[in-house]
């Protein structure tokens, strides 16, 4: 974007420079600027400390340290590159290392800060947090980071989005600096996210939590089910013996030949036990062992029990000999017992049906 003065005749655009070439360095000028006041970037934060670095085993400081109304700490880092260097990957640690901060940790280092007693501390923190009751103020456990650089390269930007989709809440302000006569002049803009879509990322954001909260959950039931099944098995079969649970929706076991593989799956309303099979060569060569397994149909049948579903599946490369049963992901977990004891009977007796004539195979 370019800045414009208005004239009588036109709009004159307003040169572009550096802080290089304006002899403005980042801690002398910019940090020194935005501590006395720290509205170009933000109008919702309170600066705590400049240089903070009071922990052990480390010399490292943050530009600026600030708290915002909602009482999360921010970190502010402050580059006047072009490109913003690596600064996301050096606030996040310093972010980390303020993690822990108490509210009274924040008050002792604005005192020390800015010189004045803890008491007057105290009292100006929680007057910027609008509180009254000293028994209720305490820090969100929130630390969000604002990065603010001339520029910044796509390296940088994507890592940040990214992060942001992760839930971090990283801010990018751009202070891109101008010419005009003997004054510098600054267009201070946010760049990520964009003040226009910043509600709408918030939205997005907390979707994208709350299917990460189903999922997690999902996948420990999974963990859990697949554990109980593997303890129960113990005591009727060895397929299982060994096997990891997992988080999966499905696990699998080998049934002695390269290619051919048992599975037990759930999904939203039923479970399915299987035999699943590709071979090396291809889909003429996997449908050739379907057709020949299926022309011994009803001797496998026979020995399963009952008629099995088998799905050649042109097209797919794999082929599959199938059983559904009652009950999925989403039964009552009152249910699992019976479940499992479905599903590991049929496992036993797919195997049985299936082992020898999968060995017997000539392919």
């Amino acid at each position: 974007m370019s800045l414009y003065r208005v004239t009588a005749d036109r709009f004159e655009p307003v040169a572009r420079t550096t802080f290089a070439a304006e002899k403005m360095l980042e801690r002398k000028d910019l940090q020194r600027l935005l501590r006395k006041d720290i509205t170009p970037i933000a109008d919702d934060l309170m600066v705590i400390a400049e240089e903070y670095g009071d922990w052990e085993d480390s010399n490292r400081r943050i530009d600026l340290l600030c708290l915002n109304k909602d009482a999360d700490l921010v970190v502010v880092e402050i580059k006047r590159t072009d490109d913003g260097g690596h600064m996301e990957l050096q606030a996040i640690r310093y972010a980390a290392m303020v993690s822990g901060m108490t509210l009274d940790q924040v008050i002792a280092a604005y005192a020390k800060a800015h010189g004045v007693e803890q008491s007057d501390a105290r009292t100006e923190v929680l007057n910027f947090l609008d509180l009254d009751d000293e028994q209720a103020a305490t820090l969100s456990g929130d630390v969000r980071i604002v990065l603010v650089s001339a520029d910044f390269s796509t390296e940088l930007t994507t890592a940040v989005i990214w992060l942001n989709k992760r839930d971090l809440d990283i801010r990018c302000i751009r202070l891109r600096p101008h010419k005009m006569g003997n004054d510098v002049l600054i267009d201070a803009t946010q760049i990520i996210p964009l003040p226009e879509a910043a509600e709408y990322e918030v939205k997005i954001r907390e979707q994208e939590q709350e299917k990460r909260k189903v999922l997690g959950e999902r996948q420990e039931a999974f963990r859990r089910f697949w554990a109980q099944l593997m303890e129960l098995a113990k005591s009727s079969t060895t397929m299982l013996a060994g096997r990891s649970t997992t988080t999966a929706y499905w696990i699998s076991v080998g049934i002695g030949r390269s290619g051919f593989t048992l599975n037990c799956a759930l999904i939203k309303d039923e479970s399915i036990v299987d035999c699943s099979f590709r071979l090396p060569g291809g889909e003429e060569r996997t449908a050739a062992a379907f057709h020949a397994l299926y022309a011994r149909k009803d001797e496998i049948e026979a020995s399963y029990g009952e008629p099995l579903d088998w799905r050649e599946l042109p097209g797919k490369q794999t082929c599959r000999i199938c059983v559904r049963l009652p009950g999925g992901w989403r039964s009552p977990e009152a249910e699992w017992p019976e479940m499992q004891s479905r599903m590991l009977d049929t496992l036993v007796r797919l195997e049985r049906a299936l082992k020898r004539p999968i060995l017997e195979l000539s392919l």
